[in-house]
């Protein structure tokens, strides 16, 4: 019993861990991926003091997430990882680029507009590999005797993971524009006022398309959320969530400063909910459950042990740094 329970226990604080390094480290790749796309260089200079305070913070979770999912679950760490070493690789070598670029993009000169691109390219392809994986594990694998089956080293390169990787590209410019809204005033808030509504419309096109993909994959999926009576129990989900979209679009009609922030953040929290009913209680769709997965119960405890230090350290100084940093960013000062 006390095994079932910390298993899931752990569960939570991955599924914790990896939804705070969405949304944190989201809205700072969504900066990078417009970044390269906004000419006047007054507007990008204040996006990047936006971000400068907490960026490196925001990675951490994403470090903490990896280490607790190799810890707790190493079967699925070692099998799921073998199939997605060139799109993992892929994303730290952006996200290497774009740290390195972030640095030298205040210092160079002539050579600005190659680490311009390296950044928004680093943040682009960073955001497109982390959504092909993403897609990669919904759509499953065909498992047995401790290993993946498949027919080819490329099974990550499908159409769904495709259309996941650019969803998510997408989503994190969501986030990074309504990001910009709430720390930023004037001409480059007005800019990003318009940028936001395109890229609510074009998050709602993509929730559509993959809500009615997902449940095609597999018949399970299917069977979970378009069966009686799991259709009443999960209704509330689509209905939050298109809730969730038409007040992000009256508050971004109504210029609100900091309400279409926290309703992107919902909408992502929405879709995670979804995903999160679509594969439980499996850890390699559609085969291997969090149970099957876990570490032995001496190893939980002691995984657990760090666990309860590690985590409220970090959640105690992200939110002390989000509010030491709160104010707006302006283009007459180099500070908050």
């Amino acid at each position: 019993m006390e095994h079932y329970i910390l298993t899931v226990i752990l569960a939570g604080v991955v599924a914790f861990t990896i939804a705070a390094y969405v949304i944190l480290d989201g809205f700072d790749l969504g900066i990078g991926i417009l970044y390269g796309w906004i000419d006047n260089q007054e507007h990008r200079d204040m996006m990047m003091r936006s971000i400068i305070p907490v960026w490196d913070g925001n990675e951490t979770w994403l470090v903490l997430g990896g280490a607790i999912l190799y810890g707790g679950f190493p079967e699925a760490y070692s099998t799921l990882l073998p199939t997605l070493y060139l799109p993992v690789i892929m994303m730290l070598a952006a996200l290497i680029f774009r740290g390195v670029s972030f640095e030298f993009i205040h210092s160079s000169y002539k050579s600005k507009f190659l680490w311009t691109f390296f950044f928004t390219f680093g943040s682009t392809l960073a955001a497109f590999c982390q959504g092909v994986a993403l897609g990669t594990f919904v759509q499953g694998y065909t498992y047995a005797d401790g290993t993946i089956i498949t027919n080819s080293d490329y099974v990550w390169l499908t159409p769904f993971s495709i259309t996941c990787g650019i969803a998510v590209i997408i989503g994190y410019a969501l986030l990074g524009s309504t990001w910009l809204i709430a720390k930023t005033e004037g001409n480059l808030q007005a800019t990003m006022y318009s940028l936001a509504k395109k890229f609510l419309l074009l998050v709602g096109f993509f929730m559509i398309i993959v809500s009615l993909w997902t449940p095609q994959i597999d018949p399970a999926m299917t069977k979970r959320w378009f069966s009686m009576p799991n259709m009443i129990y999960l209704l509330p989900i689509p209905i939050l969530t298109g809730l969730s979209f038409v007040l992000a679009w009256r508050c971004l009609t109504a210029r609100r400063d900091f309400l279409p922030f926290y309703l992107s953040i919902g909408l992502f929290m929405l879709g995670y909910i979804g995903f999160a009913i679509s594969v439980w209680p499996n850890i390699i769709p559609h085969s291997v459950t969090i149970w099957d997965a876990a570490t032995p119960l001496k190893a939980q405890r002691f995984i657990l042990v760090g666990v309860a230090i590690l985590l409220p350290t970090l959640i105690g100084y992200t939110l002390y740094c989000y509010y030491v940093f709160k104010g707006k960013v302006t283009h007459s000062e180099l500070h908050y």
